[in-house]
């Protein structure tokens, strides 16, 4: 829940981390290692590899690359940021409306790693009944409840959320499982995961708690939809599979988010521009920036397996061959926008790119004068107005204060699936005029429009051509599709022909939607091309992969 019942965790006194179960490798004690990634063998540095997509997967997987000595060649269709997206203002170039990515776990360690080695500033993201918000409005059902902190809501949603409590750790064996995390003892993560996935991936996440005797009542089902747990509803996810929900709650991925000062795209920029001191191979001062001289190349479209190696050939002509390359945007794009080889993976990996299923998400943003809703009423002393969850049109409304002095920003819609399609019909300005009438009956007297100083900011992802969706989430019975993609980066057993081409993204992680999945899936496939290229990590810092053996996601039978 949105912090209903308070924390559902018993407290130990080690940091919650998103150490998935599915494959608990510690992404961030590699990475932090003295011992370092690896290396190559010197007659491979400077060789070209391929990195196809120049979002945040693809831009790490592209550093690490450069560090070991190799010569990344990134190839981008858009904007460098895929779904790090901070769109600027009209005339306000230092306010952001993050279209994308916007709020990052603090559990997310390995992003956080390259947060600090570039320099970027967090700080906690304004969800609902947290100190950042200030204060929360509930509107459901022409109800409207005004709270500062859980406690402060009707005695109904604190119901619910000890009746979410309860289901997870009489069914999902909840702090058991928060034990064996924050002390990462990967046997008792797998001991616990591995059973539950056998009985629960055929379980959605709706089946998964109609039928809990916490959840009897349709009324606690329908409030726990409309307000969810943790960043807010998430009734939009009630086809998913009950695995995927699992995941988040249980790595601390669905509260205590952090936002980035100045927009998460700098991230991924300044990764492109940033220059590591202990590359191995390329004098100092080497960046993928200076390698590119400037920019990345040209969107891929089309890629094949030739004589030469794997054959990228780029939008408006050219081509160029590798003997490895790392696609990194959403994998549906292989059978839509990238004509490519279907020699270069495998039919049953193929078959889980084509059965992938994407969520929708849409997102409204406007720039006001001032942070007007921190002002009181003089009626009812309460904030003018609040960070929104509500069962109407805007869905989640999110607040951002720069300053009394300064603009703020106000997210006044935030939808998934469903509701997302019933935006995107619409243009940004018949967009703002829905959702502002839906908020008028919420706050009445509150003139938003006389506020907004700049046209507004929409993105509907599933509409994006290069997208098509803002994330993937598992349908039931998905989790055997969902191992095919992960593990793609173990290719040992493929034929030499299928050898060199390796899958990372969000939409490869078992924790798709959240960029510390699009990370470590990046760093898999830097494992995976140094491997192929005759490299081997330190024995005193051994990779995913020389721990898969031991750390394997479970292996579901097929007949």
């Amino acid at each position: 829940m949105v912090a209903l019942n308070g924390s559902s965790r018993p407290g130990a006194a080690e940091s919650i981390t998103m150490l998935g179960p599915d494959f608990p490798f510690a992404y961030d004690e590699w990475l932090s290692s003295a011992h370092g990634l690896g290396e190559i063998p010197e007659a491979e540095f400077g060789t070209p590899v391929a990195v196809i997509g120049a979002g945040i997967s693809g831009l790490v997987a592209a550093y690490e690359l450069l560090r070991l000595g190799l010569r990344p060649v990134v190839y981008e269709t858009g904007q460098m940021g895929g779904r790090m997206r901070s769109a600027a203002f009209d005339s306000h170039p230092d306010a952001v409306a993050e279209l994308g990515a916007m709020r990052f776990p603090a559990s997310a360690l390995a992003l956080r790693h390259y947060l600090d080695l570039v320099g970027l500033q967090t700080r906690p993201f304004p969800n609902p009944l947290t100190a950042a918000s200030g204060s929360t409005v509930v509107a459901l059902g022409g109800d409207r409840h005004y709270a500062r902190r859980a406690g402060e809501l009707p005695d109904i949603y604190q119901e619910v959320g000890m009746a979410w409590d309860k289901t997870l750790q009489e069914h999902a064996e909840l702090f058991a499982m928060d034990d064996a995390i924050r002390r990462r003892d990967t046997a008792a993560i797998k001991a616990i995961w591995n059973p539950l996935v056998r009985a629960l991936d055929d379980q959605s996440f709706y089946g998964f708690i109609a039928n809990s005797p916490s959840f009897q009542s349709f009324k606690y089902r329908e409030i726990f939809g409309q307000v969810g747990f943790g960043a807010g509803g998430w009734d939009t996810d009630f086809p998913n599979s009950m695995l995927e929900i699992l995941r988040v709650v249980y790595t601390g991925a669905e509260d205590d988010h952090r936002l980035v000062i100045g927009g998460s795209q700098q991230l991924p920029l300044r990764l492109w521009s940033h220059a590591p001191d202990d590359a191995a191979h390329w004098p100092a001062g080497t960046s993928l920036e200076s390698l590119h001289r400037g920019g990345p190349r040209g969107g891929a479209a089309r890629i094949e397996r030739t004589s030469r190696g794997i054959t990228v050939h780029e939008h408006g002509g050219g081509s160029r061959a590798f003997p490895a390359a790392v696609f990194t945007p959403h994998k549906r794009t292989l059978v839509t926008n990238v004509r490519c080889d279907q020699a270069l993976l495998p039919t049953s990996v193929w078959t889980a790119v084509e059965r992938s299923h994407y969520m929708g998400s849409s997102k409204l943003f406007v720039l006001v004068d001032r942070p007007f809703w921190r002002e009181r009423d003089p009626r009812t002393g309460r904030d003018v107005m609040s960070t929104t969850l509500t069962d109407r049109m805007p869905r989640g409304v999110y607040l951002f204060d720069e300053g009394p002095d300064r603009p703020g920003v106000m997210c006044l819609s935030y939808t998934w699936n469903d509701d997302s399609l019933k935006m995107a019909p619409l243009t940004p300005e018949e967009r703002l005029d829905g959702v502002l009438d839906v908020l008028a009956d919420i706050y009445p007297g509150v003139d938003i429009r006389s506020r907004v100083i700049a046209p507004p900011r929409t993105v509907t992802w599933e509409t994006d051509p290069h997208f098509q969706g803002a994330f993937k989430a598992n349908l039931p019975g998905h989790y055997r599709y969902q191992r095919r993609l992960f593990t793609h980066f173990m290719q040992q057993e493929l034929t030499p022909r299928q050898r060199g081409f390796f899958l990372a993204g969000d939409d490869v992680s078992w924790t798709a939607g959240f960029a510390e999945g699009a990370v470590t899936t990046g760093l898999n496939a830097v494992w995976g091309v140094q491997r192929h290229l005759g490299g081997a990590t330190m024995p005193l810092n051994p990779g995913p992969g020389d721990l898969f053996a031991e750390l394997a996601p479970v292996d579901l039978p097929e007949d």
